[in-house]
């Protein structure tokens, strides 16, 4: 066999011949040159691609509705998080077998939305069909492909029809004059803030802005900010007055869709971290390890105490403490952890961590950190007992379960609550502040405890009192007459 010194290529040829089976050899930089020549616009093609790559990134500048990405779809149980239980919305899952029920559903939601604004079917699909071209670009490619032009707008008028209604009826709780059952009232809210059930929020204000009647359309502007205030109030403790919305529709950015929606209402406005109170730049280096506390456990017999928060937020969180030998006290936002806890805050992050979403992390960074706290169920039973969690899933073992699942392989952003992280290993490296609460947690932890310390004090001092009279105290008439009925005696 000959060889050649850049490489070899080896090719046995099947056909027999009377000199027996012969072998081709060449260079694979001549085969490389060869396909090139055979192939001229593969290499053009291959050029072009390598030109438009970075003009595709930069194209849209909001994150278009696409599918979960990779990094979540081995997730063991991404059909319970992430797929529609009930209903499906949108392109993404249009058409599957399991959906069919639920397309009667909506066409009734959708029929009785018509009804309601004073239009017809025909005049809203004839208007989203003029503009079907930019709600298309709200979408990745991959996920409206298959559909032409008409089918798309037909998809997208019945289930943004269907979305108004479902909202109007939820916010003025009329769902019983349709007959419409609580469970599927229920599925249906979780299946509308799925990541691939989403819908441009375009298309919502298109279809609102269609409605002839005006104060049906100012009805159904208002039920959105009304609902995503209820969704709110669903993952956090409600403490403000119901005049205090957050997250409305009309204010600052547009929204994506609902789910964007529900991530700005519950994030509330960007954290202003205490500047005296971050680390500085020698700090930072010199403490790399600097988290070594594990779970809520170890603050609190650190001497920290939980408390809640007063921002209406999840990036409320904060740590205080008003002198250097009183405790500190770290204030998170109220949360509710129920079943739909898990597939909001699963579809959130995966919301997040969409390639084209430009964000800070908020989410994920609030999960990373109450997942430091959360280990194991004496944990979760701390911030029941502070008011600061409300369990309405089921044991304690099952929310530190469920915590521990969704904080895993997160990437938070680090800057987000690196002053409230910094403030508390500062308190917890303080060993006689560690001291003091770790006496103060074994010994004073239940009533009972104090109670018998402040017995055991008292009987202390009445001992002392009584010794101290017992010695200084003059001698009284008693003590003459005993001591002079003694010195009689002795004398006989």
């Amino acid at each position: 066999m000959a060889e050649s010194k850049r490489g070899v290529i080896r090719m046995d040829d099947v056909g027999e011949t009377s000199q027996g089976r012969h072998q081709l050899v060449i260079s694979v930089e001549e085969a490389q040159t060869q396909s090139c020549l055979v192939q001229p616009s593969v290499r053009e093609e291959r050029f072009k691609m390598f030109e438009e790559i970075s003009e595709v990134r930069t194209k849209s500048k909001t994150p278009k509705i696409q599918k979960v990405i990779f990094l979540l779809r081995d997730h063991k149980h991404f059909v319970k998080y992430y797929e529609p239980r009930v209903v499906s919305l949108g392109p993404i899952h249009h058409g599957k077998e399991k959906y069919q029920i639920a397309e009667t559903f909506k066409l009734t939601l959708a029929k009785e939305f018509v009804k309601r604004s004073g239009t017809t079917i025909k005049e809203l699909c004839n208007k989203i069909e003029k503009i079907i071209k930019e709600l298309r670009e709200c979408f990745e490619e991959e996920v409206t492909k298959k559909y032409n032009d008409v089918d798309l707008a037909w998809i997208l008028v019945v289930d943004g029809c269907a979305i108004l209604q479902y909202i109007y009826l939820a916010v003025e709780d009329k769902f019983e004059e349709f007959n419409i059952k609580q469970d599927s009232v229920a599925f249906c809210q979780q299946d509308l803030f799925l990541l691939e059930n989403q819908v441009p929020y375009r298309l919502l204000e298109e279809l609102m802005n269609l409605i002839s009647l005006s104060q049906t359309k100012e009805k159904s502007e208002k039920s959105i900010d009304d609902f995503i205030k209820t969704n709110q109030n669903m993952v956090l403790m409600n403490q403000q007055s119901s005049k205090e919305q957050a997250g409305k529709s009309g204010e600052g950015e547009k929204p994506t869709h609902l789910l964007d929606l529900l991530r700005t209402s519950l994030l509330g406005p960007a954290r202003k971290p205490n500047k005296g109170k971050q680390p500085s730049r020698t700090q930072k280096r010199n403490k790399p390890d600097w988290q070594s506390y594990r779970n809520m456990q170890e603050l609190i017999a650190a001497g920290i105490h939980v408390k809640r928060s007063e921002a209406n937020s999840l990036r409320g969180i904060s740590f205080n403490r008003k002198f250097n030998f009183f405790p500190g006290f770290l204030s998170l936002p109220p949360l509710i952890v129920d079943d739909s806890t898990g597939p909001k805050f699963l579809n959130l992050i995966a919301y997040e961590m969409c390639l084209d979403f430009q964000n800070d992390f908020g989410i994920t960074s609030y999960i990373s950190f109450l997942d430091s706290l959360i280990d194991e169920a004496n944990d979760v039973k701390e911030l029941r007992k502070a008011r600061v969690l409300f369990n309405l899933l089921g044991s304690d073992e099952e929310v530190a379960r469920l915590f521990n699942e969704i904080g895993t392989d997160l990437v938070p952003n680090m800057g987000e609550y690196e002053d409230v992280k910094w403030q508390i290993q500062k308190y917890y490296d303080n060993a006689c502040m560690t001291w003091i609460g770790e006496f103060f947690h074994n010994h004073f932890s239940s009533p009972w405890t104090v109670l018998a310390f402040l017995g055991a004090l008292f009987a202390l001092a009445l001992s002392a009192t009584q010794t101290w009279y017992a010695v200084d105290s003059p001698p009284g008439p008693c003590d003459k007459f005993c001591e002079k009925f003694d010195q009689n005696l002795r004398k006989g």
